[in-house]
């Protein structure tokens, strides 16, 4: 209620009543002093009292309706100007605002669509440095193969090497255990199958990382679509997938975005324990809209314990900010994961 009458409206008609209540002490001030220096026939306190008090009734009705009708122009003005600073913040630089007045709303207006138009050229430009980037890249892709090997080789010995060592320490152990203890065996044994099925989830966020890099000439909800049913097919995870149709991007948002859905479900895979993922990709008002979101375990995104994910995070953002997007994480411990990129387009 108080943000309410501390809008522009309102203050307007608190300065309508303030200058009611002015003129209203002058004009009592001025009869009273006419009433006891001159004390004229015509003027009496029942009349005094009278004209005051039409005076102030008229006055208020008059100060509420000038109030809101006055304000209603500037308070226009004002929505107009806060939804275009609402669209520059979700990517929409194409949005402009347009006024006849002469004011310094209107002054404030057209340096907002300056802003608009140097916000949009630059997103061209990081776009234009994206195709650039993209054609360099081409060209150093040799050298970044055997990088992904390299990286590739550490993850295999620091995740799923140390755990076939440890699925092999604890076989052995609960093969000793067989005949004298079996209920420690049998515990033993069941440590050894959930090692081996999260040794198997580790595979199968390697194995995506194996994928190639760029869609082989495929579309973007192609190459998606191929991903997620190969997905489907290897894994116990749930995907739901909504994609758009007829997308019409350049290859080189496409192998970007592509890029970065791959590193999104390699991190699932490995980190959250999700049983439920859900992808969609479409596109909104000039932009490219895509939502990742799992059931997993969630994590504080503030503190970014795990260096892993932290540093596919990172990733992802980088590759969406290179394009002129956004990137937006949100997550909670037990509570998933939503992951939300809007890239102009």
């Amino acid at each position: 209620m108080n943000k309410r009458f501390s809008s522009i409206r309102y203050s307007y008609i608190r300065s309508h009543l303030y200058g009611v209540f002015l003129t209203t002490v002058t004009i009592l001030s001025i009869l009273l002093s006419i009433y006891v220096l001159i004390e004229p026939e015509w003027l009496t306190p029942h009349s005094i009292f009278l004209f005051i008090s039409l005076y102030i009734v008229l006055a208020i009705i008059i100060s509420l309706y000038t109030g809101f009708k006055s304000s209603g122009d500037m308070k226009e003005r004002l929505d107009y100007l806060s939804v275009l600073i609402t669209q520059f913040a979700n990517g929409n630089y194409q949005s402009r605002v347009y006024y006849n007045e002469g004011d310094e709303l209107a002054r404030i207006g057209n340096e907002m669509n300056e802003l608009g138009e140097k916000l949009q050229s630059q997103v061209k430009s990081l776009q234009r440095m994206a195709d650039e980037k993209a054609d360099y890249a081409k060209s150093a892709h040799k050298a970044a193969v055997i990088e992904e090997r390299q990286r590739l080789a550490r993850d295999l010995h620091d995740a799923v090497s140390q755990q076939l060592f440890a699925l092999t320490m604890m076989s052995e152990a609960a093969l000793k255990q067989l005949d004298k203890n079996p209920a420690t065996a049998k515990k033993q044994m069941e440590e050894v199958a959930k090692s081996a099925l999260q040794s198997q989830t580790e595979m199968r966020a390697l194995l995506l990382h194996l994928r190639p890099v760029h869609l082989s000439g495929d579309s973007l909800s192609t190459g998606v679509s191929k991903l997620v049913e190969e997905l489907k097919q290897k894994s116990n995870t749930r995907f739901q997938l909504g994609i758009q149709e007829e997308l019409e991007l350049t290859e080189t948002i496409e192998d970007h975005v592509f890029r970065i859905i791959q590193e999104a479900l390699s991190n699932i895979l490995r980190h959250a324990n999700a049983t439920e993922v859900r992808l969609d990709i479409s596109t909104r008002a000039n932009e490219l809209f895509i939502h990742i979101r799992d059931n997993g375990k969630g994590f504080d995104v503030n503190h970014r314990v795990e260096k892993k994910a932290s540093y596919g995070l990172k990733t992802m953002q980088e590759r969406s900010e290179e394009l002129g997007g956004t990137f937006v994480i949100r997550s909670d411990q037990e509570e998933g994961t939503h992951i939300t990129i809007r890239i102009p387009c």
